[in-house]
């Protein structure tokens, strides 16, 4: 789950003006593991994108990572 949590990390410190209040909060259960992004109020747009291409896109890598680790994952943007 630790590789995860990096990557998303990763992905939205590059999309974003103030990388260093991005976090990423992550629970696990047996098949599922939820991550939970938050970032500065500023940038929120920056990370969902126009109708939401920008956030569907990172929820599709993070899938194709998430392949590995056999599990499945759902991430979430917090207000």
């Amino acid at each position: 789950m630790r590789q995860l949590e990096n990557l998303l990390l990763f992905l939205a410190r590059s999309l974003v003006d103030e990388p260093e209040k991005v976090e990423v909060e992550g629970r696990e259960t047996d098949s599922r593991v939820e991550l939970t992004l938050r970032v500065a109020p500023g940038d929120v747009g920056k990370v969902i994108g126009r109708q939401g291409r920008i956030v569907k896109a990172i929820r599709t890598v993070m899938k194709a990572a998430s392949v590995k680790a056999n599990k499945r994952v759902n991430v979430e943007v917090a207000d």
